[in-house]
Order: C-alpha cells, then structure tokens, then sequence
C-alpha cells in the first residue's frame, strides 16, 4: 500500500500532536511497513480513510494501536552503564540521605517511557542493594509509564529473552531472576511488586502527580521530539521534581542549556537548579 505525500503529512501531523514524535520524510516508508497490518486488518483501503477514522473518534483504543506499531522499543538490561553506576554510587544515596535526615522513608523515582521494563526493574535492584534489610521499611518502589500498551503488558509479565539480561551483572540476575525453561528469565515476584506500569503521554499539558520526584529517568525518548516539544517537557520535568532533583536522559539527549533549569553533572545527567 502506497502514501501519497499529503496522506503521509496528515498522518505526521496526527502523531505529532497526540504524540510529540516527529517523523521525518526519511521514516515515509517506515510507516507503512508498520501501519500496512492495521488497515489490513481493519479492512482499510486507503490512508486517507484510516486518517478519517483516527480523527473522527480520537479517544478510541485506535490511537493506542497506532502507537504500539510506530513506537520503537529496543532496549535491555544495564543498557548505557555509566547510568547506572552513577545511580547507584551518586545519585541514589545522596537522596537516601537526604531524605533519611528529613525523617522520611519515601523515594520517589519516575521512569518515563519505560518500554518494556528493563530500565525501572534494574532501578529496584539497585534500590534494594542499597537499602539492603531496611528496604522493608521504605516506600521505595517506582512509577513507570509508557505511551505502549503493548510494551506496558510485557514490562508488567517481566519475562525477557536471554540475550536483555546478558549484560546484567551475574549478583544481581542471580539475586532478583530465575531461568525459566528455555533461555528466558523472569523477574522475581517482590521486584515485580515494587513496579507500578501506568499509561502515560509525555505530552498531556498537566502532570497529575501529588508529590515531585527525587529522580527522573526518560531516556532515549526525547530523541524523537523536536527542539521546541523537547525543551517543553524538559520544563514539565523541572516542575515535577524536588529541588536538586536528578534528571537521566539518554547518552544521544541534552538540556538546553539556554533553559537555565538543569546543572549537568556529567553526560546526559542532570540537577535540578
């Protein structure tokens, strides 16, 4: 099925409005390829047809399809390690710290664009290691969402292929995954307990939470962005944070500078100033 050139610019102007993500002339193919299964399915002829449709009923589940078939969702385990190395000798116990000097046990960490559960489940195990027999006396777990349902189901399974754990160091895949038959590994129950999967578009103009974050992972998604639409929800973070909160992007994201709202402590992280 082909796409004219203003069928394609209808299609990118719906995405980008409900989306954020800015689809070149490069990814015209691309988006073919992975829209052709839906209108085949649903019976389709056109994109110019399937475009009415998502615009006569934009509440509807199919806007969440469409997004499961353009969103990419490559990731694993310890991907860009650097982070985590920095989470948990830095960032994560400075804010335990913190926040034990304030009398409190409540961490608050956000994963925004979680894919399918990588990233936030290694976040607990590091969590835990650091908290060690008192974590049971924390609220420590973390807030996860993605635009995906379809990578929301698979992070909320915590089932991944040998080849996304492959990089994990062997302490914590012993200590928090057991092999299932085959070559899958499966999270443990009690980590899958600390994760909380919602449904979240960055793009909502309101961030409904009640209390701000003491760190904020969104990592490889603002690649997609523009620079006007990345500088707007990197504001929103800056909102959503406590003060000298932390920021993670990922290695190929940065800041504007120009914002003035961030401090870089080193690549793709960030303080809140």
């Amino acid at each position: 099925m082909e796409i004219s050139d203003t069928e394609f610019n209808q299609m990118r102007g719906l995405i980008y409005e409900h989306f954020g993500i800015n689809l070149t002339e490069q990814k015209k193919s691309l988006l073919v390829s992975r829209l052709h299964k839906i209108m085949e399915k649903a019976n389709f002829t056109s994109f110019k047809q399937y475009y009415q449709h998502l615009q006569n009923d934009p509440e509807a589940g199919d806007l969440g399809e469409l997004i499961d078939h353009i969103s990419t969702n490559h990731t694993f385990f310890n991907r860009e390690a650097a982070h985590f190395d920095y989470f948990s000798k830095v960032a994560l116990p400075k804010t335990v710290e913190s926040i034990k000097a304030a009398g409190q046990r409540d961490l608050r960490i956000w994963c925004a664009g979680c894919s399918s559960g990588q990233e936030p489940y290694m976040l607990l195990m590091l969590i835990r290691e650091l908290l060690g027999n008192d974590h049971a006396h924390w609220d420590a777990g973390i807030l996860a969402t993605d635009i995906s349902s379809r990578a929301l189901d698979k992070a909320g399974r915590g089932v991944y292929p040998g080849n996304q754990v492959s990089q994990l160091p062997e302490n914590l895949k012993r200590k928090y995954m057991h092999r299932l038959p085959g070559e899958d590994w499966e999270v443990s129950p009690e980590l899958r307990n600390d994760a909380t999967f919602r449904r979240f578009n960055l793009m909502n103009e309101i961030f409904p939470f009640k209390k701000p974050f003491h760190i904020i992972f969104c990592r490889n998604v603002m690649i997609y962005f523009d620079s006007e639409t990345r500088d707007r929800l990197v504001t929103k973070f800056h909102q959503s944070l406590i003060p000298d909160g932390y920021l993670f992007l990922g290695h190929a994201e940065s800041v504007n500078h120009h914002l003035g709202l961030f401090k870089p402590l080193q690549p793709a992280v960030y303080l809140k100033q």
